[in-house]
């Protein structure tokens, strides 16, 4: 599904990836852990496509994420960190998605009220004015409701209230077998129930990358 080959980027004359190779299958339910300055995040933009690679490789279902784009764009749903500023209203927003993504309203809907979000009551107040975790609760209802194949999440429940957390892992327990997974995560032990898979980078390299034994995770 995803493959990573020889990956190499740089900024300021700094590797923030030196030679890194790496293949997800479909499936693979993954926590990827390292320091702050690890490559985590550069790693996981190559993937999408945000960054080119100085020299190496990367193919999503068989596409590069520079050259094809929206090809893999379609088939996964990226969650940041930091949620951005967007300036649409919420019914705007969910207008949008459903027109670029073919997801309905109501799907997105159904999601966001499995975390207590109740997005009727906020149509017309703009995505930037929302809190922060009513933010990260939207983000995370759209990216499950566009039922993508690859899941990406960057410290998903940064700005989540415990009781949030769990409904949020609890809706991640209902996830497709076949839906592959990156948690980027300082926490392991809030999502060791949800990963099969444990992958260490440090100073732009993979460190440790070790299968975990876990029985709600085939």
């Amino acid at each position: 599904m995803i493959v990573v080959k020889n990956a190499v980027k740089s900024f300021m004359g700094v590797k923030v990836l030196d030679n890194v190779s790496l293949k997800i299958n479909y499936g693979d339910k993954i926590a990827l852990m390292g320091p702050n300055g690890a490559g985590k995040t550069t790693l996981v933009r190559s993937i999408l496509g945000f960054y080119h690679l100085d020299s190496g490789d990367i193919e999503v279902n068989g596409f590069n994420p520079n050259k094809h784009r929206t090809k893999v764009l379609e088939n996964i749903s990226f969650i940041p960190q930091t949620p951005p500023p967007i300036k649409l209203n919420i019914e705007e927003l969910l207008e949008y998605v459903s027109k670029s993504s073919k997801v309905s309203p109501q799907t997105i809907e159904e999601e966001a009220r499995k975390m207590d979000l109740n997005i009727k009551k906020n149509l017309k107040k703009p995505f930037f004015k929302l809190s922060g975790g009513m933010k990260q609760k939207l983000l995370i209802a759209i990216a499950i409701a566009k039922n993508s194949n690859i899941l990406i999440f960057d410290e998903p429940t940064a700005n989540l209230d415990p009781k949030a957390r769990e409904k949020f892992y609890n809706l991640l327990k209902e996830l497709d077998k076949k839906t592959s997974a990156i948690y980027i995560t300082h926490r392991i032990e809030e999502i060791e129930g949800l990963v099969n898979r444990k992958i260490y980078m440090d100073l732009g390299k993979i460190v440790e990358d070790e299968k975990i034994v876990n029985q709600d995770v085939k």
